[in-house]
């Protein structure tokens, strides 16, 4: 009985103690942020190898003019 009672308080205090919140907190915020920023990073990168592809192949078909 004893040890039930002893549970029950420390199970307690555990339950109405908020030092953990804020570090809940940040760590939502930050996964939301590394998030964001992976799909933008690769989003911006699906464009920019779509644009050097591009401007390669416009580069390959341009000759290079001996005389001015």
């Amino acid at each position: 009985m004893l040890l039930i009672k002893s549970l029950d308080t420390r199970f307690g205090r555990f339950l109405r103690r908020e030092d953990g919140a804020i570090t809940v907190d940040w760590v939502v915020i930050t996964a939301g942020v590394v998030g964001l920023c992976i799909s933008v990073f690769a989003w911006v990168g699906n464009d920019t190898h779509d644009y050097g592809e591009r401007v390669g192949k416009h580069m390959s078909t341009e000759g290079v003019k001996t005389a001015y």
